[in-house]
């Protein structure tokens, strides 16, 4: 079959979307850092709207920080890829032509470096993972012993990590007199744009102090909220879509209908008109992130460890069981009240919403992959909510079990004794603290890094550890309808 690329895209089915000769034609104007699925099928895309409703040169040059597998299957492609929007009504495809160049930061970090100082790149984009800003996720500041960090600080002009690269290539354009791009996180963190200031700020003092005040009071980081489901791409996904092409597409992008991005419109260089993509400017995002952060994030990662050590798949399997359908429930009343009101938010119709996501037949999002890294999104997600209840003398038992949940989850096996691909950036750590017991909980919160003091506060700690042992005596489901 031949392959998708500009020479091909002219034979492409009638109903498939295309770019046209202005996103094709398009120059440079954004570095992203983490090509992978999620941007490809949310911020990319949303670019290419842009473009396409007559907006000048915003392509992107992609970058991976790890492998060049992404690179490998785009560029024989010329950068094209399709976007596949799927529900149980069917699924529609668009070709996306806004990626310019794909670039792999371990095999030459100066030319990554040197494409970040171009005056025409007047945003750097990031989607990284939360563990991507090698920061302490307990407190949201640099982790200065984080050896990507110890190697950058050592080897200025050859990074290694996504805060290393950004600062190689703002020291680079304030020595040629260049003004600083926008740095836009479009992670899951807290506050994301002023952690992500807070990081790259510490990391320029430490090379130099006259530099790391040039970094704060000149670079730019607005916050943003960044909400679409995004599956990773299966064999199966590729061979249909490449069927439906006609053309093969090495690597398209499997996603749902629903997509939104709230943006802090602060660019001292300019920016895309994302309007047109349906992107919400405002002055504050906090409320919308932490509605996101809280009840889709957290419930995912609820879901992702509970169903997990139930055996389930799929996240759709978790939302049409209806035992996890009354945990779900009783989760979003815990969080509903610590959000903001305001903003025109309400947490019932977007609970609603979202239980009707998760149910989406078509898009086959595995937990496995949702659990990932927990130790880098279990701060952020739970346990905020969590002390916040604790705080107030509110009940968070559902909280509780889902953070049990993740402990068990990290022991390394499921309820039925089977061993699970426990990926995180602290799985030794965890492994080290699992004991075989039902003391395993209060060793694991004893993990500075990840819970701070928690440990200390049986108040907290208790419910939590008697959650564990009521899920490694009984398994989830059993201890999910003590719960209930």
């Amino acid at each position: 079959m031949k392959r998708l690329g500009l020479a091909s895209i002219g034979a492409l089915p009638a109903g498939v979307a295309c770019p046209d000769g202005r996103v094709l034609a398009a120059k440079p104007g954004i570095v992203h850092l983490g090509i992978g699925a999620f941007h490809r099928a949310h911020q990319a895309a949303v670019t290419e709207a842009a473009m396409l409703a007559g907006d000048g040169d915003w392509g992107i040059i992609a970058a991976s920080l790890r492998s060049p597998d992404t690179r490998d299957a785009l560029m024989p492609q010329d950068g094209l890829y399709t976007l596949a929007v799927r529900d149980a009504s069917g699924e529609r495809l668009q070709v996306i032509g806004v990626i310019r160049d794909v670039l792999v930061g371990p095999e030459d970090p100066g030319r990554l470096v040197a494409a970040m100082a171009d005056p025409a790149i007047r945003i750097v984009s990031l989607t990284v993972t939360e563990k991507g800003y090698c920061h302490d996720p307990a407190t949201g500041t640099l982790d200065e012993r984080h050896p990507d960090i110890v190697h950058d600080l050592a080897h200025p002009d050859a990074p290694r990590s996504a805060p290393g690269y950004i600062i190689a290539a703002l020291r680079r354009r304030r020595m040629a007199a260049v003004a600083p791009f926008t740095v836009l996180c479009c992670d899951n963190l807290p506050a994301n744009g002023r952690t992500v200031h807070r990081v790259l700020t510490r990391m320029a003092e430490l090379i130099d102090p006259d530099f790391g005040r040039f970094v704060a009071s000149e670079v730019g980081c607005p916050s943003t909220m960044v909400d679409r489901i995004v599956p990773a791409t299966s064999d199966e996904d590729r061979a249909r879509v490449s069927a439906l092409l006609g053309l093969a597409d090495a690597w398209p992008v499997m996603t749902e209908p629903f997509t939104q991005w709230v943006i802090e419109d602060r660019f001292p260089l300019g920016r895309p008109r994302w309007e047109a993509g349906g992107v919400q400017f405002v002055s504050d995002v906090a409320p919308f992130e932490l509605m996101k952060l809280r009840m889709l994030n957290g419930a995912h990662s609820s879901l992702a460890y509970l169903g997990t050590l139930a055996g389930l798949t799929y996240v759709a399997d978790a939302a049409t069981d209806p035992a996890f359908v009354r945990f779900l429930s009783g989760l979003w009343g815990e969080i509903a009240p610590t959000l903001p009101s305001g903003a025109g938010l309400d947490p019932s119709d977007y609970a609603a919403n979202l239980l009707e996501r998760f149910r989406n037949p078509a898009l086959k999002h595995r937990l496995i992959q949702i659990a990932m890294d927990g130790s880098q999104k279990v701060p952020q997600r739970l346990l905020g909510t969590l002390r916040q209840r604790c705080a107030a003398d509110q009940s968070w038992s559902h909280l509780a079990f889902a953070v049990a949940g993740f402990l068990r989850f990290m022991t390394g096996s499921g309820d039925r004794g089977e061993a699970l691909d426990i990926r995180d950036p602290m799985a030794a750590v965890f492994a080290a603290a699992a004991k075989g017991d039902n003391e395993t909980a209060r060793a694991m919160l004893g993990i500075a890094a990840v819970f701070g003091n928690l440990a200390a506060d049986e108040a907290v700690s208790g419910p939590i550890c008697a959650a564990f042992e009521r899920i490694n005596r009984l398994g989830v489901r059993a201890a999910m309808a003590e719960l209930a």
